[in-house]
């Protein structure tokens, strides 16, 4: 029987994500035979030793590889459709970035498309697989919280605090009509509904952009650059810096999510803190090993990973307790659960599905809805 370790992965896009990808790969144990993207595809290539190079976006040559079994697809949205069916009829399994095309109709065709193929298809929803997410949604599943009341969260990021700060996200060309949502807001969202075991069914969405206008560089820039740029030409913003969306979900309970990526001093903090009858959990990305409890009649507590509390995620920490596990942990905890279930042919239920991309992408055609007609807006 195939193992993991014989598995082969072609990487398709060399900007701040793809190399991502690549190191969880190699820690699990996964050979990277082939990447495509940029010029800078050929940097990427060298400094990870992978021997075979396609400049130029040439990701038709990367999926019909034959040294290639799963196709990783780590490009800006706009392409993520063509590049996701290229791959699929070529055989090979996918996960894709989020969201996972620019419109529901495109992620339909994908779904339909994946299901047609018999082939595992996955999400890069990461955040699930932090220990205390998995925690969290073991002690829901279980009724440790009793029944929940209410949620409260948000994804803040700085790195687009500046007009000068620039990137293809900005473009809904590139990337769709919903930037800081689409971008960081889906992994709350997307987290939140695994966490919970339910999805949203209404909800009321407020979008705003306090740069309408930035100085775009002459020139290719990285995500997260801090190089300031040589030449800039001024252009007109057409995707939010920040949102407030208030949830309903199908158990009931109500929420409220807050995003922004011009939060001064926060690079990457998400949030969640879920309420029951019984008691409170919450946490914090920023401190990834912790859990906090919230308790009416008794002392509020803290778990650390490794904890009593922390006992049904053993399978998803490879480190003990002190020796924290954060964002690159969860990529080689996804692509061992994906890889897994590439090897044992069905999905595991942990990571996100095409079904799961594509209602997250309706998700985020409600918000612009909501936000458009300044109504609340059902699912």
């Amino acid at each position: 029987m195939t193992t993991i370790h014989q598995l082969r992965a072609g990487i398709i896009g060399s900007g701040f994500i793809g190399p991502v990808h690549i190191e969880a790969l190699r820690r699990i144990g996964v050979q990277v035979t082939a990447i495509c993207g940029s010029d800078r595809a050929k940097e990427v290539a060298d400094k990870w030793g992978i021997r075979q190079v396609f400049t130029g976006h040439d990701y038709k040559s990367l999926v019909n590889l034959p040294d290639v079994d799963v196709v990783h697809i780590t490009s800006p949205n706009r392409h993520h459709l063509a590049q996701s069916l290229a791959a699929l009829q070529a055989g090979k399994h996918v996960v894709c970035e989020k969201p996972l095309a620019m419109n529901s109709s495109e992620t339909q065709q994908i779904v339909d498309a994946a299901k047609a193929s018999g082939k595992i298809f996955a999400v890069n929803y990461n955040v699930r697989f932090y220990p205390a997410v998995l925690q969290m949604r073991e002690m829901i599943r279980r009724g440790d919280l009793g029944p929940i009341i209410h949620v409260n969260g948000s994804y803040m990021q700085d790195w687009l605090l500046k007009d000068t700060d620039y990137n293809w996200r900005l473009l809904a060309d590139e990337g769709g009509q919903l930037r800081a949502v689409g971008d960081i807001g889906t992994h709350w969202l997307d987290t939140i509904t695994f966490i919970l075991g339910c999805n949203v069914s209404e909800l009321l969405a407020d979008l705003s952009t306090f740069h309408t206008t930035r100085k775009r560089p002459v020139g290719e820039v990285q995500t997260f650059s801090n190089t300031a740029p040589k030449e800039v030409v001024e252009f007109k913003v057409d995707t939010e810096d920040f949102a407030n969306i208030l949830l309903k979900f199908e158990n009931n309970a109500r929420g409220n999510l807050a995003v922004s990526q011009v939060a001064a001093g926060r690079k990457n903090c998400i949030r969640f803190e879920i309420y029951g009858a019984k008691q409170s959990v919450s946490w914090d990305s920023e401190n990834p090993d912790q859990l906090h409890f919230g308790r009416r009649d008794q002392a509020n507590a803290i778990a650390m990973r490794s904890c009593a509390e922390f006992s049904d995620t053993s399978g998803f920490s490879d480190y003990p307790g002190g020796h924290v596990e954060g964002f690159p942990d969860t990529f080689k905890m996804l692509y061992r659960s994906i890889y897994s279930s590439i090897v044992q042919g069905r999905p595991d239920g942990t990571y996100a599905t095409a079904e799961a991309g594509h209602e997250e992408v309706r998700l985020c055609e409600a918000i612009l809805n909501s936000n458009q007609q300044r109504a609340w807006v059902a699912l």
